[in-house]
């Protein structure tokens, strides 16, 4: 891939594993410095800083809990002084404490809340001056067919990602005179390590409603990250694209 993001640079929160980790070496691929937070995996973020560093681009891994609001902020003030900049922001990590509505604790909703929701609020809120103020930004939030459709036994996921759709087409509508562009990756059932440990019959299920008939991988979502960084997107914005194989049609 050319670089097409030479010369930008981005934050990819709960960038160590999975899908974070595919977004933050693709981004570096099409020529990005990349800055990753991470809360607990720090061996495997140093070693997705090595391997944007590998492609030739800087890299920077971040301890931050994307809950807090105050982490955020300081996250994104580092970023600027260290790699001169912020033009892109990927809103990625996210938790799941799964259960049906009539078992789940306060904690189980409120953790997912905190950190699926809140947390892009979080980084968001601290970028979008940085970004308003140089008349350009990319900012992708990744949520979920299922905050399109709910799921059973994810109603605080479910409400999370949907929370999202909202905030993003919210933030397009006020951020786009200041020409930066907000939009949403909606994944289906991804190929991951959290994929792995899914019982058998759960990954069947979410196999025969695709019709593509196989499950994305982390580069699947990646690519249509990437695309929506570039300026080949500057055109579109306040979108939710899915990329899950007609899981959801």
């Amino acid at each position: 891939m050319s670089a097409i993001l030479e010369g930008r640079s981005a934050i990819v929160t709960g960038g160590s594993l999975g899908i974070g980790r595919a977004i933050a070496v693709a981004l570096a691929r099409a020529g990005a410095n990349v800055a990753l937070n991470y809360r607990k995996h720090d061996t495997e973020a140093r070693q997705v800083v090595a391997e944007v560093e590998a492609l030739g681009r800087r890299g920077l891994a971040v301890q931050a809990d994307v809950a807090s609001f105050d982490n955020a902020q300081a996250m994104v003030d580092k970023v600027v002084a260290e790699l001169g900049g912020l033009h892109i922001l990927v809103n990625n990590a996210g938790i799941n404490r799964d259960g049906v509505i009539w078992k789940m604790t306060e904690e189980m909703w409120d953790q997912v809340i905190a950190t699926d929701l809140k947390g892009y609020f979080n980084y968001i809120r601290a970028a979008a001056p940085v970004m308003r103020a140089q008349n350009f930004g990319r900012i992708i939030n990744i949520t979920s067919i299922n905050g399109l459709r709910g799921k059973f036994g994810q109603s605080n996921y479910s409400a999370a990602k949907a929370g999202i759709i909202g905030l993003t087409k919210s933030v397009a509508r006020e951020l786009g005179k200041s020409q930066v562009t907000v939009n949403a990756v909606a994944p289906g059932l991804i190929e991951t390590d959290m994929m792995a440990a899914m019982p058998a019959e759960m990954k069947q299920r979410a196999l025969a409603e695709t019709v593509l008939d196989r499950l994305g991988t982390p580069e699947d979502v990646a690519a249509v990250v990437v695309f929506l960084a570039s300026e080949g997107a500057r055109h579109v914005t306040g979108e939710v694209i899915r990329v899950d194989g007609g899981q959801y049609i």
